[in-house]
């Protein structure tokens, strides 16, 4: 409110107001074409996708969670939605893509339903276990390490990859080839984080930075303001899928993280079914290309898929 007495500032003619709205919406195209920040939202191509042929007679009638899922006409997955090319949630139309999507699209064909129907739900790592045992998901697909304490928890079917700790760094770099090489090189992980504890005990030499997520580090390795980031080798191969001109993974995996397929612990009817459908995709030659389409985009061929682990039913 202008105070009684005090003069109004003259307003700005029309034509000033365009001018200015003009220069703004000029700033805005000119930053977007600059390098800053993470790299685009970019999902693989549709039509380079696989189709998977659904299984049409299949049953299961020994696996409670299977039945409930018929009966209700659709699958539910728990995925993450932040992991480039593995499991990653477009903001605008809330389509989720990637490599662990396709894992589970495959898997729902496998059990009779049509991968158009399945049903997407994002949980965060901490609450895995508990939406496996509460019946809020059937499955979880989302680069879920296989472990004996989780295996107390719930069931694996798989593994279906085997990821492990990887460096990703700019692709002008060339004096980072492994770990070995970081003495004296800023490397970014997550606080807290499994990767970071490896490089602070094992690689003492490397200058560490952490952040709460991987997004932000990968920031900073843009704009140059680190020289690696360290995660799992298949989360950065995802980052590396969307800008391959500009990131790479280098050396091999210095860890093992075997991916599975997380089911509510005691149906192991579920757990069996997941563990054939998966050998028979891997056979039939969807498994790779799913990979193709999705983490083979950053140039890093289709490895061989891990042995999957028919452990027995406890």
């Amino acid at each position: 409110m202008t105070p009684r007495g005090t003069p109004r500032a003259p307003r700005p003619p029309a034509v000033l107001l365009l001018l200015l709205a003009a220069l703004a919406a000029l700033a805005v195209l000119t930053a977007a074409c600059g390098k800053d920040g993470s790299p685009p939202v970019k999902g693989p191509e549709a039509g380079a996708l696989p189709t998977y042929e659904v299984d049409k007679d299949f049953t299961l009638p020994g696996s409670p969670t299977w039945e409930r899922a018929k009966r209700r006409g659709y699958l539910t997955v728990g995925a993450k939605e932040d992991q480039p090319y593995l499991g990653e949630k477009d903001p605008a139309s809330g389509a989720y893509s990637g490599f662990d999507i396709e894992i589970a699209r495959m898997m729902s064909a496998s059990l009779g339903f049509a991968p158009a129907t399945l049903r997407f739900r994002t949980i965060a790592s901490a609450n895995r276990e508990t939406a496996l045992q509460n019946g809020q998901i059937d499955f979880y697909v989302g680069t879920y390490t296989i472990n004996d304490n989780r295996k107390k928890l719930v069931g694996f079917a798989g593994p279906y990859y085997l990821a492990g700790q990887g460096l990703l760094v700019r692709a002008d770099e060339n004096d980072i080839k492994g770990p070995q090489d970081l003495a004296g090189k800023r490397v970014c992980s997550a606080a807290g984080s499994t990767p970071y504890q490896r490089i602070q005990k094992d690689y003492p030499k490397a200058d560490l930075v952490a952040y709460d997520t991987y997004s932000v580090c990968v920031d900073n390795l843009l704009t140059y303001q680190v020289d690696a980031v360290t995660t799992d080798d298949a989360i950065l191969i995802g980052y590396a899928a969307k800008v391959p001109e500009e990131l790479k993974v280098v050396g091999k995996p210095f860890s093992q993280e075997p991916y599975g397929i997380g089911v509510p612990k005691n149906d192991n009817a579920l757990r069996f079914a997941l563990d054939d459908a998966l050998a028979a995709r891997e056979k039939n030659g969807d498994w790779k290309k799913a990979y193709q389409a999705t983490l083979g985009l950053s140039g890093v061929p289709a490895p061989e898929p891990p042995a999957i682990d028919r452990y027995p039913a406890s």
